[in-house]
């Protein structure tokens, strides 16, 4: 009895051991999550709303867990403070102008805080420290975003069923032309001449190549006067030429101008003598009668010159002249033959 009495307090002292170690495990790995044993700094965030975030859970940063949430408590409407604790062997990595916003664990997981950011230049952040915090979507407000998205999908393709049933029956433009074969007729039409367009724009093209070319080809007049500054010197000299003719030509007009004003002024005024003959009658008869008296004079003058000649006075001289005359007609018509 004593036996069975002693092998049975050695197995419940084992089993004992046990429980103890298995408590003690569960304790260090509880405390470990918990940060409970770990040396770690205190910082705090505001948001306006934590979506379910609790103690306890974990700080993310770049990916690694770097921390957990201390508290999380409302100090006012619509405000509420997160104190978090970061480890100090992650603190050197951290810095004071960091921001964190609130994530999860996959699309449905447990509530995280996500810190990312921070200039190295700044220092590390330090116990007390306030990190700025970033607004985002909620995991509802996606979903609630998701299911309008689909809403929206929905009445889109009731209205693509409806517009493509129209079509079928040949309403609307696009039906018409659909199932109506003389407008498709147009339209092959309408594809053909612009097909014969662009075959001529194909021909305007090439014919423009082969001018180009042409214009490059040394030797033909287009080249020369695209390349030879010789030409084209002549020809600005030629231009500045008939410039200077068209001004002298100009200078000329306005000078005929002037005289033609000058002469019509002198017509209209009978102080002058062509508007005396044109504008004042006692002067035109005067100038009338001073024509006719010279032709008076001319014919008594001429009745006297045959008088002369028959005078015994002067008959010799006249008979003299008429011999000199007569031998300067010989010795012209002789000078005439002779060549």
């Amino acid at each position: 009895m004593r036996s069975s009495s002693g092998s049975r307090a050695v197995i419940v002292g084992i089993f004992t051991l046990v429980g103890l170690a298995i408590l003690a495990v569960f304790i260090l790995t509880l405390g470990s999550q918990r940060k409970t044993f770990t040396s770690s700094i205190t910082v705090k965030s505001y948001f306006s709303n934590v979506n379910g975030l609790q103690k306890g859970n974990n700080i993310w940063f770049t990916g690694v867990k770097v921390g957990t949430i201390r508290s999380v408590s409302i100090i006012e409407s619509s405000k509420v403070e997160v104190q978090m604790y970061i480890d100090k062997s992650a603190k050197k990595f951290i810095h004071k102008d960091v921001r964190a916003k609130l994530s999860s664990d996959g699309l449905i997981g447990n509530k995280i805080i996500e810190l990312y950011g921070g200039t190295p230049d700044l220092p590390n952040i330090e116990e007390g420290d306030i990190i700025a915090t970033d607004t985002l979507f909620s995991t509802e407000a996606l979903m609630s975003t998701l299911s309008e998205n689909n809403d929206n999908l929905l009445g889109i393709t009731s209205n693509l069923k409806i517009i493509t049933d129209q079509i079928v029956q040949g309403k609307g433009t696009l039906g018409k032309i659909m199932n109506d074969e003389t407008l498709t007729d147009q339209i092959n039409l309408l594809a053909a001449s612009l097909n014969r367009s662009a075959v001529n724009i194909e021909k305007l093209s090439a014919a423009a190549s082969d001018y180009t070319e042409k214009l490059n080809k040394p030797g033909t007049l287009a080249n020369d006067l695209v390349s030879d500054t010789t030409v084209f010197a002549n020809l600005r000299d030629l231009t500045e030429r008939l410039r200077v003719i068209s001004d002298s030509s100009q200078i000329f007009v306005n000078s005929l101008n002037e005289t033609g004003k000058s002469l019509n002024a002198s017509l209209d005024n009978p102080n002058t003598p062509l508007g005396m003959m044109l504008k004042d009658e006692k002067a035109a008869k005067q100038i009338k009668g001073i024509l006719g008296n010279l032709q008076t004079a001319t014919e008594k003058l001429n009745e006297d010159l045959e008088a002369l000649k028959s005078n015994f006075l002067f008959r010799r001289y006249f008979k003299k002249q008429a011999k000199l005359e007569k031998s300067k007609q010989s010795s012209v018509s002789d000078t005439t033959f002779s060549n």
